[in-house]
């Protein structure tokens, strides 16, 4: 059975609304542990737009599962990683004028400077994965890095806008997956997944893990909507 990571970023784009520090990351990590996550996913961006240096010290003595950290191949991002020692780095790509990824990491272009990163990382006993899209290529060059997961992004097929387009999609991912796993790696899938494109996967018994955010943090504001609208009623009637 795949387990689950939950991606805690939006509550930070929804802090970072404000100048104060609600709603914090760190509770929402917390509620979705005690609810069953098997580990919590966290982007800290070069520009720290949303998660902060804070929300993942606080994390990393806070984290009961795993904390997993996601971050760009840079020097500063790796001292960081060093410090704060997380269960697992997932290099992504990052552009700081983007405010969600739009794809995986291109290896063929980027590979030895990532490699390097790789290497650096898991000689201080940090396993690093790589987000990567659904080719053969990028996975095939992924093995080569001596990474130990990589996370297939999934975006193409959540947004694919017609049927033959999504079932195309679909299997390209498909092969990724199974190649990925083929080649002994850890393998994830995320990136756009929600409560109805994630039924597609069932059967899929080479994805360990599901790496989800935005859709959950979205479905908990609306479950959520009616007590906290209760609670604040409540505090106006005692007035």
């Amino acid at each position: 059975m795949a387990g689950l990571a939950v991606k805690v970023d939006h509550v930070a784009t929804l802090r970072a609304v404000r100048t104060n520090q609600i709603p914090d990351p760190v509770a929402v990590a917390v509620l979705a542990e005690l609810a069953g996550a098997d580990g919590i996913i966290v982007h800290l961006r070069q520009d720290r737009q949303h998660i902060q240096d804070r929300d993942v010290r606080i994390l990393r003595s806070v984290v009961q599962s795993k904390l997993i950290l996601e971050m760009a191949s840079t020097t500063e991002m790796v001292g960081v990683a060093l410090d704060i020692k997380p269960d697992l780095v997932t290099l992504v790509p990052e552009r700081r004028e983007e405010f969600n990824d739009e794809g995986g990491l291109d290896l063929i272009v980027h590979g030895g400077d990532i490699t390097e990163t790789i290497a650096t990382l898991q000689n201080s006993g940090i396993p690093v994965g790589l987000l990567i899209d659904p080719e053969p290529d990028q996975v095939k060059l992924a093995h080569k890095s001596n990474a130990t997961m990589v996370e297939i992004h999934t975006r193409s097929y959540c947004e694919a806008k017609t049927p033959r387009k999504r079932h195309q999609a679909f299997l390209k991912l498909v092969d990724a997956i199974k190649l990925a796993h083929k080649l002994k790696f850890n393998v994830k899938a995320g990136r756009g997944l929600c409560y109805k494109s994630i039924k597609a996967f069932k059967g899929i018994s080479e994805i360990d893990e599901f790496s989800i955010g935005h859709s959950i943090i979205s479905r908990a504001v609306l479950t959520g909507m009616k007590a906290a609208v209760e609670e604040m009623l409540l505090l106006i009637r005692a007035l």
